[in-house]
């Protein structure tokens, strides 16, 4: 079983095929805390690939499902764009008093390509291979603290601690703040009134004390000489030291949440695969030399951003469909990277795949993520340790998963590791 609980795909699957096509509407946040998006994405492959919702929490917005197609958007950012002034990458941007903030993945060039740039030397291979050690020897402690033989939470102790270690390292920030970072990264994407923020007030009040922090810190650095952390580089790059505070922030928040939701749900989402499929899990046991593959494979599987979002700015003739100037166009990465004319048997999880690094979970063209091989070393690290030291991670129960139609995360996921090795 690859893909849940059966009778909640069951159920899904039921739904999905009642409603009326053109009244099909799959950006549902509780579909995707359920686990239960996957057949409203099949039959929108199968039946309307380029789909138009004109109701929704979100307002209307066209859904592009196939991985192709996908494709095609992501890579004519002529034509659809990530503009914050547009409505930005979320399909909730520019709605429901949700003004984007400016951040680099929600512009287009040359913005887009000089602010990229600035920060890129903190994930370049040079610095992944100093980094390496470190985040080895992280997660070998990480691990050696484990329980034996009771109960934990896996995203806790595990997934949080290792990406949250990781991003402060990445800011130079205190190792003690690390847990402030998970904080403010689940707060940029929680829904008001779902756990996490009471209300929209509460969110931006959150915002301010996140915001207030950084800003410190980014008038530390400028005053100090040029360093590789993140802060640093912004503050002294010639095309990102004379931004706007709010700008700051923007790319603080992104660089947030891409260096630590993606990767922390991926490692969650690994020891979840790993245990739906147990087959798997003994190939890997008997074969550690599939973990790189392992770690591309799950990447595809958890696909840890659901959609990323473009605005048209002009009309467009698409796949026989006509996408009017300021039309919502939303990519779905979760959709695409189950599309069967492009990978085979897709809902499986196999971690011996030809190319397991055919998925589009990290987007294309020039918004591709630009911590997608950070985000690999971590994972392939983790598991590489994994395997020294436990026989098997068993998940005892159902993760919680994230209320978002954005982050596909879990808030908890409970294991037990019977023994050592």
């Amino acid at each position: 079983m690859a893909d849940g609980n059966v009778a909640v795909q069951a159920k899904a699957r039921e739904e999905a095929y009642a409603v009326p096509l053109d009244q099909l509407n799959p950006a549902q946040p509780a579909l995707f805390q359920a686990d239960a998006q996957g057949p409203y994405f099949e039959r929108l492959r199968t039946e309307d690939p380029v789909h138009y919702t004109a109701e929704s929490e979100f307002g209307p917005y066209w859904s592009v499902t196939k991985y192709n197609d996908i494709m095609a958007v992501d890579t004519n950012h002529q034509v659809f764009s990530s503009e914050f002034t547009l409505g930005g990458i979320t399909i909730g941007g520019g709605s429901q008093n949700f003004d984007p903030l400016p951040m680099f993945i929600a512009m287009d060039p040359p913005k887009h390509d000089i602010q990229r740039k600035t920060v890129s030397p903190a994930v370049s291979p040079a610095n992944l291979q100093v980094l390496g050690p470190l985040i080895r020897e992280r997660a070998a402690k990480i691990l050696d603290g484990l329980p034996i033989g009771e109960a934990f939470d896996w995203v806790d102790l595990v997934s949080k601690e290792l990406t949250a270690m990781t991003l402060a390292t990445l800011f130079d920030v205190p190792q003690a703040d690390r847990r402030k970072l998970t904080y403010w990264s689940d707060v940029v994407t929680a829904a008001p009134g779902q756990g996490l923020v009471e209300s929209f007030e509460h969110k931006m009040q959150i915002f301010q004390e996140y915001q207030a922090y950084f800003a410190e810190i980014w008038n530390r650095r400028v005053n100090a000489p040029p360093a590789g952390d993140l802060i640093s580089m912004l503050a002294h790059g010639e095309a990102t030291r004379n931004m706007e505070p709010r700008e700051f922030f923007g790319n603080i928040v992104l660089l947030t949440v891409g260096g630590n939701d993606t990767t922390r749900n991926t490692i969650s989402g690994s020891v979840y695969a790993l245990n739906q499929n147990p087959d798997q899990y003994r190939k890997l046991r008997e074969n550690p030399g599939l973990i790189p593959s392992m770690v591309s494979e799950t990447i595809r599987w958890q696909t840890p951003l659901a959609h990323m979002r473009r605005t048209a700015k002009e009309d467009v003739e698409f796949r026989g469909k006509r996408i009017r100037k300021g039309d919502k166009v939303v990519m779905w990465y979760v959709s695409g990277n189950r599309d069967d004319e492009v990978i085979d048997n897709p809902n499986a999880y196999v971690i011996d795949r030809e190319r397991p690094r055919t998925h589009i979970s990290f987007g294309f063209g020039i918004h591709r993520c630009v911590g997608n091989r950070l985000a690999e070393l971590q994972l392939t690290i983790i598991w590489e340790e994994i395997l020294k030291r436990f026989p098997e991670i068993l998940v005892t129960g159902e993760p919680k998963r994230v209320y978002s139609t954005f982050v596909r995360g879990y808030e908890t996921l409970p294991v037990v590791i019977p023994t050592r090795n």
